[in-house]
């Protein structure tokens, strides 16, 4: 009975991990990776520059920051199963570096608690779970897509292309 059991135990734990293959997959590769390269951004622009625009009619580099801490909120708070926090509310009136970054980095912490929480049949349970889940991934790389722009315009190598070029020396 000991040995059944034993054997046993390695192929739960397997197909336990295998269960959550598409939440653990998501933030290692695609999650995590983009909250670095988006919270490394608000720190790299110069504070002069977060009110910069590459042309009228588009966002300034802050407004991008803002626009994911308000969607890391909005999608985190579904996924949490509870209302959006007050933080969120205070976002707009944002302007400085400080400020800014500070709430982007809040709203990934956010989403990182919320991320934690869940695992693939919370995340596949309901099309708002799910719709909010790749939300999170998608669109902070979308605005990161958005935001090189202005790294590059203003001079900057964006954070993933630094992080790739020191893997690359060492």
């Amino acid at each position: 009975m000991k040995t059944k059991f034993l054997l046993c135990v390695p192929v739960l734990f397997v197909t336990l991990q295998a269960q959550n293959n598409l939440t653990t997959t998501s933030m290692q590769r695609y999650f995590n990776p983009v909250r670095r390269s988006l919270e490394t951004s608000a720190d790299v622009m110069p504070a002069e520059k977060y009110g910069f625009r590459l042309t009228d009619g588009q966002m300034s580099f802050a407004e991008w920051l803002i626009h994911s801490a308000q969607r890391n909120y909005t999608d985190c708070a579904v996924l949490k199963g509870e209302s959006v926090p007050d933080a969120a509310k205070q976002l707009d009136a944002l302007k400085d570096k400080a400020a800014v970054s500070k709430a982007l980095k809040d709203s990934f912490a956010y989403c990182a608690a919320a991320l934690e929480g869940v695992d693939d049949q919370k995340v596949l349970s309901s099309a708002p779970m799910s719709n909010a889940f790749l939300h999170i991934v998608v669109h902070n790389n979308e605005i990161y897509g958005n935001i090189v722009g202005y790294l590059r315009a203003s001079g900057i190598v964006p954070p993933s292309t630094a992080a790739r070029s020191n893997q690359k020396k060492n």
